[in-house]
């Protein structure tokens, strides 16, 4: 049998060989992508959640910021302290800072035995406590805020306890005074509510014997006080600070006397509540509503007494100028120095250097008494 040679194969015939790397990838996609486009393919579920998470986080973003634009508000703010605000008189801790600028009342209560006890002396922030005729001692309560339902016996103003009400810009509540009081009183822009003129806010109780029987209120005060335009009071009061008992007390006895026995009185310190018991004439001095006297701060200050020519034979207590003065507080004792430039210039109270010292907060009871009169010891 005849085989016949197989034609050769033309160019056109040449059969194709195709490379290993065209059969196992697209043409042009180089590895790297084809890698990626592998992983998205293996992670899908994942992108999609992730994608999807952070359109709603955007939404809401968006939808937040327009709700605080809208309200005027910011969107993200940074969290204040509280402010605090303090009283100019005590020193503690009030509400709000119109609290601060409540007008002050200096109200001059009786301290004879028959006015004993009084009523109201335990609401005031500061008092103040001097001879006035006789070796009788009389007091100023400064209150501002405070609103005690019963206050008295009230009785007649001197010169030197409105010196010291000054500094306030207090309303001074008192019956009648004298002669170089009123005048001070009633011509030099002092807010004088006497009761010879404002009688509708004052009364006499029918258990005591006139003149020890003038009481008012604080609720009655301060409506006498908005009557007048007596609306605000802008002082600086003495510099307060925060306080707590030493360890080792080195003055829990304090005897301040003014004249005599009847008159003169002690103080008991008790760490507990870091306050002063308060005796008088040998006895535990109560207040008749509010109990045992008890300030947080005790002040023995010296000042020597003014005898005036005249027929009224009334002795001033000095206010102006500077002497010597001793802070009883958190069990301690310290000297210092008080100053006082005018009548109606504030009392500064000095440290050796010559700086403000720093009175505890709370209730200040100040004892004005003349030297080879009166005294101050401590144990």
């Amino acid at each position: 049998m005849h085989i016949k040679n197989p034609r050769p194969a033309t160019a056109a015939q040449k059969p194709t060989v195709t490379s290993a790397k065209s059969d196992h990838a697209s043409p042009n996609a180089p590895a790297k992508k084809r890698s990626f486009v592998q992983w998205c393919k293996k992670h899908l579920w994942a992108i999609v959640l992730i994608t999807t998470s952070l359109v709603i986080a955007g939404i809401f973003i968006v939808a937040i910021n327009s709700v605080q634009h809208d309200s005027g508000l910011p969107f993200f703010t940074a969290k204040k302290k509280p402010t605090k605000f303090y009283s100019p008189l005590t020193g503690l801790e009030v509400a709000d800072e119109a609290a601060t600028k409540q007008p002050v009342t200096g109200v001059m209560i009786e301290n004879s035995p028959d006015a004993r006890p009084q009523s109201g002396l335990s609401g005031a922030g500061i008092v103040y406590e001097a001879v006035a005729e006789g070796g009788i001692t009389r007091f100023l309560a400064v209150y501002q805020g405070a609103k005690p339902g019963l206050i008295g016996p009230v009785r007649s103003l001197r010169l030197y306890y409105l010196s010291w009400g000054a500094q306030y810009q207090a309303s001074i509540a008192h019956v009648g005074g004298s002669p170089n009081a009123l005048d001070t009183v009633r011509s030099s822009g002092y807010r004088d509510i006497d009761q010879f003129f404002n009688g509708g806010s004052y009364w006499r109780a029918s258990d005591r014997r006139a003149p020890h029987n003038v009481y008012t209120s604080g609720e009655k005060l301060d409506a006498l006080n908005a009557s007048k335009g007596f609306k605000e009071s802008s002082f600086t009061g003495f510099k307060r600070g925060d306080g707590k008992p030493v360890e080792t007390p080195n003055a829990t006895t304090i005897q301040l006397n003014f004249s005599g026995s009847t008159y003169n009185t002690a103080y008991a310190y008790d760490k507990a509540t870091n306050t002063y018991k308060r005796s008088l004439a040998g006895a535990p001095h109560a207040d008749r509503e509010g109990g045992q006297i008890a300030p947080r701060v005790v002040i023995a200050l010296e000042a020597p007494l003014e005898r005036r020519v005249g027929p009224d034979g009334y002795e001033d207590t000095v206010t102006i100028g500077s002497g010597k003065a001793t802070v009883f507080q958190n069990g301690t004792a310290t000297a210092i120095t008080w100053k006082k430039d005018s009548l109606t210039a504030p009392l500064k109270l000095l440290d050796e250097n010559g700086k403000d010292f720093t009175l505890g907060r709370g209730q200040t009871w100040i004892g004005v008494f003349t030297p080879g009169r009166g005294s101050v010891t401590w144990r």
